[in-house]
């Protein structure tokens, strides 16, 4: 049996309900879920759909149960979350673990080789992507979905978790000496972070190309919530702010609006104030994970039980440019 074949047998099974499965194609670009767009025609009805089924290896070790959770828990609430719809956690017919969510229409997503990737629309574009993060942010957390699958830190731990994850993910998958992203992790550790000013849900890689937009100033979806936790939202906002995410000649974030106006308009959002050196350590934190993440592409390209080529361009091309980045941080640092 085909896929769509095996899909639609187990929609069938479980919605009760003749269900067939049309144009399933695969959606190629990530590496932690295997991502499908399909139609669903079940009583008369068509219905788009995306299916994120687990890979037989992953790049990233995130929880598919955490992520449908985070979509969930935003249903409804501002910030353009998908709408989750079902979750699979032993695979059935389909063989391994996976979950669906409705199909965001009429969206495309921005690209940081583009120096002007919403044409005259970023201003626009940027006051929703910080205010959805900023309501993301401001989110009570007692509660949410999301809570049944990660645990909660305290304020003064947030930093200490996070960086000891990524620090062991670059022990683990280093393949060459890396000494700028090892000066980094030292000198986070030496000048720690104030506690979180508040304990919310972290997306985990809120950025551009991580939503979609309708060529008309309007984001319609809010994409990849496989790394969403608990923890400090300073993590996010620094997350969005890596020049990593922006065209190199550009002046604004990412191609939409200021470093300063992102800034305003998340604090105006999410009720919280920035220090100032504590973003200053989650963004040489961010550049740190993000550096974790192309070592772990390298390596799982060399090894060889990952072909998809965007890990080889992640462990050549954006692990030397994040090297850049990150040397830039160290140089201002405290500063």
């Amino acid at each position: 049996m085909t896929l769509a074949e095996r899909l639609a047998a187990y929609l069938t099974r479980v919605d009760g309900v003749p269900t067939q499965v049309e144009g399933l194609s695969r959606i190629y670009g990530g590496a932690s879920r295997e991502t499908y767009r399909y139609d669903a025609i079940a009583g008369g009805k068509r219905e788009g759909f995306i299916l994120r089924r687990d890979p037989p290896g992953s790049l990233i070790e995130t929880d598919r149960r955490a992520e449908f959770l985070a979509i969930r828990s935003f249903a409804g609430k501002s910030v353009a979350a998908p709408r989750a719809v079902l979750l699979e956690t032993q695979g059935a017919e389909l063989e391994r673990p996976f979950f669906i969510m409705r199909r965001a229409e009429g969206g495309s997503s921005g690209s940081i080789f583009n120096a002007r990737p919403y044409g005259n629309h970023g201003e626009a574009i940027g006051r929703q992507f910080f205010t959805f993060l900023g309501r993301i942010a401001a989110e009570p957390i007692e509660g949410l979905p999301l809570c049944e699958a990660v645990e909660q830190p305290a304020p003064g731990d947030c930093w200490r978790r996070e960086l000891d994850y990524w620090a062991g993910v670059i022990d683990a998958d280093e393949e060459q000496p890396q000494p700028i992203v090892r000066a980094a992790i030292r000198r986070l550790r030496r000048a720690t972070p104030p506690p979180a000013a508040k304990i919310s849900v972290v997306h985990g890689d809120y950025r551009s190309g991580n939503f979609l937009h309708d060529g008309g100033g309007e984001i319609v979806a809010i994409l990849d919530w496989e790394m969403a936790h608990l923890g400090d939202p300073l993590e996010d906002l620094a997350w969005a702010f890596d020049p990593l995410w922006s065209h190199p000649q550009g002046d604004t974030v990412s191609g939409m609006v200021t470093q300063a106006e992102a800034q305003a308009i998340w604090e105006q959002a999410s009720g919280l104030e920035v220090d100032p050196a504590a973003l200053a350590w989650w963004r040489l934190f961010a550049s740190v994970k993000a550096q974790a993440i192309w070592i772990s592409s390298a390596k799982a390209w060399s090894d060889g039980g990952m072909v998809e080529p965007i890990l080889a361009f992640s462990g050549w091309f954006t692990a030397r440019r994040q090297d850049e980045i990150l040397a830039a941080h160290l140089a201002g640092f405290g500063a």
